[in-house]
């Protein structure tokens, strides 16, 4: 959940993207929802209107450049159409809960409502997956969901993964996978983040490395995303991982405060939700 911009005073980037509270505007309102915010997608984001869309060449599928694939099992164990949709206490059970350790990260509740970038919209509509998975603004309302976040203890700035564990009727959560590979495909150059009062430019939406369990699950999709800083200058980093079982997706948004690539969103912490999540369900 990010997007940088410089600080007056200092010049130090400095977050963008609203992670604040609300009254469960996004869908369905969280079960479980965590205290305070901590990265990119937490700031105000009030007048921060970002420079139109650079002309940059996206990335494929993978192959001849070195560059992992986006990872899907093409015959999934368990149909999603066939699976029943957990319910809000099923998916608070098997979720992360507060003060559970994931690496050297935390995890933490949402206090009121969802994070507020899961209202925020792109432009073009194909590319909706990857800014939001929300109900409100992807067309598949979940039956239920709940939230975590996992981040440096005590405030310090660092790594922070935002959790979001949904469980979908029908065939949904299926389609939410097909989505994300028709926004990974026609999205690779570039798009827009449309927010309440500004928008985000993203440069380049591209495949990144699956987890090592990926191949667990019935769908697992993986991206790196390369965002323009308010002023177009520096360039910052996020990644999304979505790991579908049945009617449930789980979802990863990693980043951090400033310009440095993690690389990946931790493993450590997707690691520690699915091995609760399998454990749950076995």
């Amino acid at each position: 959940m990010p997007h940088n911009r410089a600080s007056a005073a200092t010049g130090t980037p400095v977050p963008a993207r609203q992670r604040e509270t609300g009254a469960g505007m996004f869908g369905v309102r969280a079960a479980d929802v965590r205290r305070g915010g901590g990265g990119r997608r937490s700031a105000a984001a009030a007048g921060c209107v970002v420079i139109a869309l650079a002309g940059v060449t996206g990335c494929g599928g993978g192959g001849d450049d070195g560059k992992p694939k986006a990872a899907t099992r093409p015959a999934p164990s368990r149909p999603a159409a066939t699976a029943r949709a957990l319910t809000e206490a099923q998916l608070t059970a098997l979720a992360l809960a507060e003060g559970e350790k994931a690496g050297g990260l935390t995890v933490s509740e949402y206090s009121q409502g969802g994070p507020l970038g899961d209202a925020y919209t792109a432009s073009p509509a194909v590319c909706q997956p990857l800014v939001s998975l929300a109900g409100d603004v992807s067309g598949h309302t979940p039956i239920a969901q709940v939230q975590r976040r996992a981040d440096q203890p005590g405030g310090i700035l660092g790594v922070t993964v935002d959790v979001t564990l949904r469980s979908y009727a029908g065939g949904d959560a299926a389609e939410i996978m097909r989505a994300l590979g028709r926004a990974g495909r026609a999205c690779a150059g570039g798009f827009t983040e449309e927010r309440a009062v500004a928008r985000a430019a993203y440069e380049k939406a591209e495949p990144a490395a699956p987890p090592s369990f990926a191949g667990e699950a019935d769908e697992a999709k993986a991206f790196r995303f390369t965002v323009l800083d308010v002023k177009g200058k520096q360039k910052l980093y996020e990644y999304l991982t979505v790991l579908r079982s049945g009617s449930t997706t789980l979802a990863f948004r990693g980043e951090i405060l400033g310009t440095k690539d993690i690389g990946r969103i931790p493993e450590d912490v997707m690691a520690a939700q699915w091995r609760k999540f399998r454990a749950g369900r076995a």
